[in-house]
């Protein structure tokens, strides 16, 4: 597929549970509401096959398509595979994040606490993903981003909703972005339901930023 210049957006599309035989129709209405990030966690039914499908429809030269839930060398290794350039990881792994920035992929490391964050920054992660984020808080957050260096970008992840009130807290304490899991995407959704949420949180993002 040829897709126009887009314009980068910090949301991230956890797709967990989807399927090879829906990811395109799923991807097309999250493209078309502006979303760039999509992981495909690898507990998702045949999630290497979705990956692979996502990665040659769109190439990855102005998307961040590939996988979450990467805790392990090989499991890095079989995406990395497909051509992907997206690792995103429930933990802090500094193996898996040398190994997936050695290979150009754009990580997202998760972590919790500044010794984590630290880890994952000097084995070469330039974004963190804070999960969860209800460990967290605002306040943790922003006590975390105090000490890190400036060009790290944090991603909070875990319950993150569609308004304001969730979004504008962290976004005014540094937050480059979201990852946004079940209440964005779930298998039980239509495609009708996908559409609306992906362009509410679109909606509510830029008038939060």
């Amino acid at each position: 597929m040829v897709v126009e210049t887009r314009v980068d957006l910090p949301l991230i599309a956890i797709l967990r549970g989807i399927t090879p035989e829906s990811i395109l129709e799923v991807s097309e209405v999250l493209v078309a509401a502006g979303f760039t990030k999509i992981e495909i966690p690898l507990n998702s039914p045949r999630a290497i096959e979705s990956i692979s499908l996502l990665v040659s429809e769109y190439g990855t030269k102005e998307f961040e398509l590939g996988a979450g839930t990467v805790t392990r060398i090989d499991l890095a290794e079989d995406v990395l595979a497909t051509g992907a350039n997206l690792v995103v990881t429930p933990n802090c792994n500094t193996d898996v994040i040398k190994m997936s920035v050695g290979a150009g992929c754009i990580t997202y490391p998760g972590v919790v606490t500044p010794t984590e964050a630290f880890n994952a920054v000097h084995a070469g992660a330039t974004n963190l993903k804070l999960f969860p984020i209800s460990m967290v808080g605002v306040a943790g957050m922003s006590a975390i981003k105090s000490v890190l260096p400036k060009h790290i970008n944090l991603y909070p992840v875990g319950g993150i909703d569609a308004t304001s009130e969730a979004m504008a807290p962290f976004l005014n304490k540094g937050a480059k972005g979201f990852g946004l899991g079940s209440q964005l995407y779930s298998p039980s959704m239509s495609i009708n339901e996908i559409s609306e949420r992906a362009k509410a949180f679109v909606k509510v993002f830029s008038t939060c930023k």
